[in-house]
């Protein structure tokens, strides 16, 4: 079965790519103004080589208006369009000496003027704070070889376009993070409103009748109470799964860079290279009058082989419970989610293992825990640890790196 994605988009991005683009063409705008209408400090116009500014506004002109579907969204900013921005933006500063003779010994304009921060800030929207500190130090640099012997006020303006964009980005990054959190928080409450009204309506309908089916097979005795005994158990199965919910989508949230998408993937099978699989939902049959099931209320996610294996051999252990400790014996299954390994732990109130039966029994070719249980740990990278007290029961702790660090392969499955 394919997997189903859908996309929450982040509604942050919409008014900081919109505001940047009527930046963009009112900054442009002031340029041409600027350079059309203003004087040096003597009353003159200020370009000794005019062409040169014409050339290059002319270019700005027709750049600004053509790149307007550019900085749209963060998808359309792709990072080659950033390094072209910026080169535009550092070409009219260093070219502006070259306009303007006296640029150098007074501290005027450069030609793209208050431009130039629009092409930082897409840097900061795009990329957060260490793409705006990447910009805004090259636009530094440049600023201070057009300048020649820069002055007090042209260190002022560096630092402060610096220090702007870089907090920019900054608070980018932090909206981002809490536009994520706030999506999977929406996303559990819609899954737990789900899982509730699904909850009532098995509650109302199949639960009530499996439990009026072990009251009145109990009451008749015979065969029914066996059938009474069976809808006991399918009761308590599936008083766990509706407890436990279906398997919770994945989320995953992408790099902040690619525009704060948080997307969700709901993991069906485990098909496929790299997929994951929750390993709760591969648990939750087991669970039932005799077998309690205790689990992280998060998805815990594993390599769909891996998951698979670790089930198998949780298996295993169960069977062994019944063969051993008898049909009636009491399990009890524990499934912890650590940093970096899941620990699963099969616990039984049988008369345990008596000293020496487990190498006798491999001696006899019984290699159900070598095989079943350790050999497939192993092979997953893990470990598998046996404790059993005579007459206290048999205790099964399972651990699986959530990395394996050894190539698999299939174990046995004899027992």
């Amino acid at each position: 079965m394919a997997k189903r994605e859908r996309v929450v988009r982040m509604s942050v991005e919409l008014p900081l790519w919109r505001a940047l683009t009527g930046y963009r063409v009112l900054t442009m705008i002031y340029a041409v103004l600027l350079a059309i209408f203003g004087k040096d400090n003597f009353g003159q116009q200020r370009f000794e080589r005019p062409w040169v500014a014409v050339a290059y506004l002319t270019f700005l002109f027709v750049w600004t208006l053509a790149t307007l579907p550019k900085v749209r969204s963060a998808a359309s900013c792709t990072k080659r369009f950033l390094v072209a921005d910026l080169v535009v933006a550092l070409t009219g500063i260093l070219l502006t000496p070259l306009a303007d003779f006296d640029s150098q010994s007074f501290d005027g304009p450069t030609l793209p003027s208050i431009w130039t921060a629009g092409a930082v800030l897409a840097f900061a929207i795009k990329g957060g704070w260490r793409w705006a500190a990447f910009a805004s130090t090259f636009v530094a640099a440049a600023n201070i070889i057009q300048r020649g012997e820069p002055s007090r006020d042209t260190y002022h303006n560096v630092l402060l376009v610096w220090v702007a964009s870089i907090a920019i980005g900054y608070v980018v990054e932090v909206a981002r993070a809490s536009e994520r959190t706030l999506a999977r928080a929406l996303e559990i409450e819609a899954t737990t409103r789900e899982r509730e009204r699904l909850a009532r309506d098995i509650h109302d309908s199949v639960l009530q009748v499996l439990a009026m089916v072990q009251r009145r097979g109990t009451a008749i005795g015979g065969e029914a109470a066996e059938l009474g005994r069976m809808a006991g158990e399918q009761e308590v199965a599936l008083r766990t799964l509706v407890s436990s919910g279906l398997v919770p989508p994945t989320r995953v949230s992408e790099d902040a860079a690619e525009g704060a998408v948080v997307r969700t993937v709901d993991v069906d099978d485990g098909e496929g290279p790299g997929a994951a699989c929750d390993l709760r939902a591969l648990l939750a049959p087991h669970a039932g009058s005799r077998t309690s099931f205790a689990e992280p209320g998060a998805p815990v996610l594993l390599p769909a082989e891996s998951a698979r294996e670790l089930a198998a051999a949780v298996s295993a252990a169960l069977d062994n419970v019944t063969v051993h400790a008898g049909p009636d014996a009491q399990a009890w299954i524990l499934v912890e989610d650590e940093p970096d390994e899941v620990i699963v732990t099969v616990r039984d109130d049988g008369p345990g293992i008596p000293e020496g039966r487990l190498a006798q029994a491999e001696g006899e070719g019984r290699l159900g825990v070598a095989l079943s249980i350790r050999g497939r740990l192993r092979d997953l990278g893990g470990t598998a640890e046996l404790i059993s007290v005579p007459g206290q029961g048999c205790e099964v702790e399972l651990k699986v790196p959530k990395a394996p660090k050894v190539s698999r392969g299939k174990a046995g499955s004899a027992r």
